[in-house]
């Protein structure tokens, strides 16, 4: 059983009132809550377990190495991996992107070779691909959407080839909320000797997957969107293929020896781990995954689709409103535009009304050129979220229209 109240019990900036309203959470695409379970574990770690990892015999370290371990293998277990060692820490998605860009560019990327993505990409799924396809003479190439933000998967196969070296994809828009076809996708990609990396920052904790089971080469996630800290993420890539990249920094814990002529390297994950790790970060993310295994991914599942259904339904209701994203299959973000409201007043009047939404170009200004604005507004929701939130958010947006329509 789902039970929304004992969740919301757990997450107490939920119970905030500013200016004596109840808050309504709608930005949880943009960043999560944090359960008290996760607050504890990390404030327990600082007060009474904190030592460095890998570096030391003593105690205290021997027990935040132990620790820090662990995680590392929920992380393998969560995702379903064949080892933890195929799981690299990194800041988020954002550096795991980056790293994967200039590591693969550099070992695999030759002059015409081509990079796929897609045309409703977050920034920091664009802007790596080109920087690397500049330096080293690729091409990046773009798969187009329709107009409901679905991939069109016949364009996306005609412009797989023998030269295209690497697919890299969003499992769920941050804009539209379209969950992709990657199971598909990679298939495709695999056909041609295409390698994939799959950006997970909006679907690890929204749907349940299973790397293995995708055959994903490389994936990654973003800790504070899965009710976690921020400054951690997750880099998963196959053993083979972190073995073949270069290292991406340089520094302690991923040396294995030096001298002045000469240095070699540990093997993954911490050849990919230079200097002293988030320990505190990798604490909090191990208790927000535990946090979300004993909810359950498909309980979750369930639960958000049923409130993004109902929201939609309801905001439907708003004289016009359009829909920005109107996919088949979608995670829990809705995109909106609203006739003669530009997204900047609705937000910051909202504000007052103790609404928490996302407004603006939402990190991914290509998209906004394909739906024809530079500013959207945008609700998503969290596993704390509830259908009489959704009814109030309806009654509070109804009260800020009357008022800058008049």
């Amino acid at each position: 059983m789902f039970d929304v109240e004992k969740i919301r019990g757990d997450f107490p900036l939920l119970h905030l009132k500013p200016g004596g309203k109840d808050l309504l959470y709608f930005d949880s695409a943009a960043t999560t809550q944090k359960p008290l379970q996760v607050i504890s574990a990390i404030t327990d770690f600082y007060q009474n377990n904190y030592g460095t990892v890998h570096r030391a015999i003593y105690t205290l370290a021997a027990t935040s190495t132990k620790r820090y371990s662990e995680v590392r293998e929920k992380v393998a277990q969560f995702l379903d991996a064949a080892s933890s060692d195929e799981i690299v820490f990194t800041k988020g998605t954002t550096e795991a992107i980056n790293l994967v860009a200039t590591c693969f560019g550099k070992e695999f990327l030759e002059k015409g070779d081509e990079i796929l993505i897609s045309q409703t990409e977050h920034h920091s799924n664009i802007v790596p691909w080109q920087n690397i396809c500049k330096e080293k003479g690729a091409i990046l190439t773009v798969a187009p959407v329709n107009s409901k933000g679905e991939l069109i998967l016949d364009e996306f196969e005609k412009l797989l080839n023998h030269k295209t070296k690497l697919v890299s994809i969003a499992h769920i828009s941050n804009v539209t909320g379209t969950i992709h076809p990657i199971k598909k996708i990679i298939a495709m990609a695999h056909k041609v000797g295409a390698k994939v990396f799959i950006d997970a920052a909006q679907s690890a904790s929204h749907i349940p997957f299973s790397v293995q089971g995708l055959d994903v080469d490389f994936l990654a996630f973003s800790g504070h969107k899965i009710y976690g800290p921020t400054g951690i993420g997750i880099l998963y890539g196959k053993k083979e293929l972190l073995k073949a990249l270069p290292p991406y920094q340089f520094g302690g814990d991923m040396i294995l020896g030096v001298s002045f002529t000469d240095t070699t390297y540990q093997e993954p994950p911490l050849k990919f781990e230079a200097g002293t790790p988030p320990i505190g970060e990798v604490i909090g993310l191990g208790a927000a995954l535990d946090y979300i295994s004993q909810v359950g991914k498909q309980n979750i599942a369930d639960w958000e689709h049923g409130l993004t259904k109902y929201a939609t339904q309801r905001l439907l209701e708003i004289e016009g409103l359009r829909l920005i994203g109107t996919a088949e299959h979608k995670s829990a973000i809705i995109s909106f535009l609203i006739d003669g409201v530009h997204p900047l007043d609705l937000g910051t009047m909202l504000d007052t009304k103790a609404v928490a939404i996302r407004t603006g170009h939402l990190c991914a200004q290509p998209t906004m050129q394909f739906f024809g604005t530079t500013s959207l507004n945008r609700i998503s929701f969290g596993l704390y979220n509830t259908l009489e939130e959704i009814d109030e958010f309806i009654r509070r947006l109804k009260e800020v229209l009357s008022f800058l329509r008049a």
